[in-house]
């Protein structure tokens, strides 16, 4: 089954895709979203990165449910911040954060956490991927940014994937 649907779950999507986009369902457009939900996924296969180690998957719920609350109270400080810029500016600046996270999959959660909690850029990596660049919106401790960043993600990610 997996040599002809490689990703089963994709080709669904694909299907149904195909079928909403058509706006109809006749004969000729299921076959052809079948024939497009059936060779794509084959084609991209090789594309499709191997899957990820996952140690502790309740670390992981944690986690998720961390993030979630990190955006929603992040929203409102960047939200706040921006209506009170005229009486008190924000203090954007740079964080280097030491990591040691080797794992790629590790690395790219990470990035992608950085990337949905407003106020926070990911700027640089170092080359030996030992040293995270981060922008801040609004930068008051450095040094308690740093310990709070890495208590709150890079230690569940080494958790989770190493």
């Amino acid at each position: 089954m997996k040599r002809w649907l490689p990703s089963p779950w994709l080709s669904l999507a694909l299907f149904c895709s195909w079928l909403l986009l058509a706006r109809g369902v006749s004969v000729d457009q299921v076959a052809l979203g079948a024939g497009v939900a059936i060779v794509m996924p084959l084609l991209a296969r090789s594309l499709r990165p191997r899957p990820g180690p996952l140690k502790r998957p309740l670390v992981l719920i944690g986690l998720i449910l961390l993030v979630g609350a990190h955006v929603l109270v992040s929203a409102l400080q960047v939200a706040l911040g921006v209506l009170r810029a005229r009486r008190k500016r924000p203090r954007g600046a740079f964080a280097d954060i030491p990591i040691d996270l080797r794992d790629e999959h590790a690395l790219a959660a990470l990035a992608m956490i950085v990337t949905v909690v407003p106020g926070t850029v990911w700027c640089e990596l170092a080359p030996d991927r030992s040293m995270l660049r981060l922008h801040v919106f609004d930068l008051a401790d450095e040094a308690a940014f740093v310990a709070r960043f890495r208590a709150d993600y890079v230690l569940p990610l080494k958790e989770i994937f190493e």
